[in-house]
């Protein structure tokens, strides 16, 4: 007679504090089962496979031990959050990851009251639970904060700040440090090094087995563990001080933050303690993954394999068509063909070595390559630096990853006018990853600063000329890339010619309006025009090349040309390339009521597949088309599609 087998134990988790009602013997078992569906979902709808798996244990514990539904766990980025929907009532819907309709890649207040902000870049986790245990208090709200953080989050200096104030305030404050030596790339500096030695440190091992076994043999009874707990910490701070410490912390590890038994203990023992509190938690990325050990680094968004397409999978998981080259990978091959003829050139980037090319770019120049960790401030001030120098510092970060460094564009670069290129890859809607990526407003957060020179390519013969004519510049430059391939133009002619600062084309000539377009909206324009011209509408398109300075000599000519001059951007409509244009005309006191603006409406814009998006949007070619026969025709503006109600938060 054979053992009957164990019969699952997820089924048994519909909502919050379900997990409560099982026996700590049960944990493991659940976490392999969370761990193979997390891994069976995200190879088919890609995200943060790697540290998703490597915090399995870790959620576990924190939903064993507090009460989610009263107690506030803050997730610091939010991407590590697969396990906690899992265990708040989203399980069903965890397939639907990253798809149209379906569950965020991140941390998502509309999905459920458990998730406390909409954060997808990190760093800023720590001041948001500070904040909450400092209106806690005011309030007298009864409950524990807890501020879940990664070792790659403390690259950012934001997080550092927050760690002041808390250790200052001497406030109740649980910070989960996990440490997995990496962010999205490898952990990078100082921090790496020192976590590295806090998780090592032999010669306080060694002492605590010796002091253990020396209490041992004291007859204290029951409270051996709490003298023993007290002699430990206090050893720890005579001996080993601490960054933490002396921020004002009591801290607490490294443990490993894979033994369910030892995480449940010590978050309980650690629970009531007063004060500001940091437990150090160490995990494996990709623990349960069979490439865990063999390719931590692309664990961190891959997507399940496509055989019949061969080649490269491009920065962001997806591989690109056969005989295609995504914008991405034409700023790699644009960058080490410059740097080969100019040894001034460097590259830097903030913790996104692979996804912006950067990556490759080292490869190529080992010595003229820098990522600065999830510090965008740091990378642009240190470019700053660079120039100043005498270097040609090229810079490639998200776009709405350079949102952070804002103040570091207006100062280090604008007004000491330095030139330092800036490339914003994922410019314009970036897709599955949502909101918190979209690149919507680098036009509108960049146009209104002086000296910086705004720019965005059609097509990749072009980008590498615009590469070439920002090194050039005396003072800062932005181009603006987006998250797909770069399209071939060849049957619509155009020449390949030195660019002009601040001066655009006129590609197709036409008699019933004209569009112009800002960067990739150039070839949908085109492929617009051609479905037009099978109905007999003939309309213009020209390709504006700079947002700033605005090549207004071909806006106010296409104005007094044509009926109407609609400008077409992937990017919001208010303070974008639109926007610039009107302005423009007006400060000619020229005829800007004939500007119809195109873009993304004044709406945050949800996850989905970018093509989908840009067809609810009509940024497509279709969709183009139907907006400009409403403009020739007079009739009302096509009606946005239905779904539009799901795809705007």
């Amino acid at each position: 007679m054979t053992d009957s087998p164990e019969l699952p134990l997820l089924p048994r988790i519909r909502g919050a504090n379900d997990i409560h009602k099982m026996s700590q013997e049960d944990l493991p078992r659940l976490a392999a089962e969370i761990r193979q569906l997390i891994i069976d979902v995200v190879m088919k709808t890609g995200g943060h496979l790697g540290s998703n798996l490597g915090v399995v244990e870790l959620t576990l514990a924190l939903h064993t031990v507090f009460d989610v539904t009263r107690d506030l766990i803050v997730w610091d980025g939010s991407y590590q959050t697969y396990t906690h929907k899992i265990l708040t009532g989203r399980k069903e819907r965890f397939p639907t990851l990253r798809q149209f309709g379906g569950l965020c890649g991140f941390g998502w207040k509309p999905e459920s009251e458990l998730d406390p902000f909409n954060f997808g870049h990190v760093g800023t986790g720590l001041a948001a639970a500070f904040g909450a245990v400092v209106a806690d208090a005011r309030l007298g709200r009864k409950r524990k904060v807890i501020a879940y953080v990664g070792d790659g989050s403390l690259t950012s200096g934001v997080a550092f700040e927050a760690l002041n104030n808390i250790g200052h305030s001497k406030r109740d404050l649980l910070v989960i440090l996990n440490d997995n030596g990496f962010s999205i790339a490898p952990t990078v500096g100082a921090i790496k090094k020192y976590f590295t030695e806090l998780r090592t440190l032999p010669l306080y091992n060694e002492v605590k087995k010796e002091l253990h076994h020396i209490l041992e043999k004291l007859p204290l009874g029951a409270t051996v563990e709490s003298v023993l707990d007290g002699a430990r910490r206090g050893l720890k701070q005579a001996l080993f001080p601490n960054i933490f410490t002396a921020l004002g912390f009591q801290y607490y590890g490294p443990i490993d933050g894979h033994d369910l038994k030892l995480l449940v203990e010590v978050m309980r023992n650690v629970k009531h303690l007063e004060g500001p509190v940091l437990l150090h938690v160490v995990t494996k990325k990709g623990c349960g993954h069979p490439d865990a050990d063999r390719d931590p680094f692309g664990l961190h968004k891959p997507v399940e394999p496509k055989p019949a397409v061969t080649g490269k999978v491009e920065p962001g998981g997806k591989p690109p068509p056969a005989k295609s080259k995504s914008y991405t990978r034409a700023f790699i091959d644009a960058a080490i063909e410059v740097a080969a003829r100019n040894p001034k050139i460097v590259g830097v980037t903030a913790a996104m070595p692979d996804g912006t090319g950067i990556l490759e770019f080292g490869q190529a120049y080992p010595e003229r390559a820098f990522d600065v960790g999830i510090s965008e401030q740091c990378a642009v001030a240190f470019a700053a630096g660079l120039a100043q120098a005498g270097l040609k510092p090229i810079v490639a970060i998200y776009s709405t990853f350079l949102q952070r460094a804002y103040d570091q564009i207006f100062q280090e670069l604008c007004l000491n006018n330095l030139p330092v290129v800036l490339v914003l890859d994922r410019a314009g809607v970036a897709g599955e990853d949502g909101p918190t990526h979209h690149g919507m407003f680098d036009i509108a957060y960049s146009r209104t600063l002086p000296n910086l020179t705004l720019m965005a390519p059609k097509d990749e013969v072009e980008f590498k000329r615009m590469l070439e004519f920002a090194l050039t510049l005396k003072g800062p430059s932005e181009i603006r890339i987006p998250r797909e391939n770069v399209p071939d133009l060849s049957r619509f002619g155009g020449a390949d010619v030195p660019l002009q600062l601040g001066k655009g084309e006129l590609l197709a000539d036409g008699k019933d309006g004209a569009i112009l377009a800002y960067g990739v909206m150039t070839v949908r324009a085109l492929q617009a025009r051609e479905m037009l011209l099978r109905e007999g509408i003939q309309v213009a398109v020209a390709n504006a090349r700079f947002a700033k300075p605005v090549d207004a000599d071909l806006a106010s000519a296409l104005a007094k040309r044509y009926p109407f001059v609609m400008t077409l951007e992937d990017h919001a409509m208010l303070g974008g390339f639109g926007s610039a244009v009107v302005e423009a005309l007006a400060l000619r006191n020229e005829a800007a009521g004939k500007i119809k603006i195109h873009g993304v409406p004044d709406r945050f814009l949800q996850h989905a597949d970018r093509k989908e998006l840009m067809k609810f949007l009509h940024l497509e070619a279709e969709g183009i088309a139907d907006v400009v026969r409403m403009q020739v025709s007079g009739h009302p503006k096509p009606a946005l599609d239905d779904a539009l109600g799901k795809i705007f938060y």
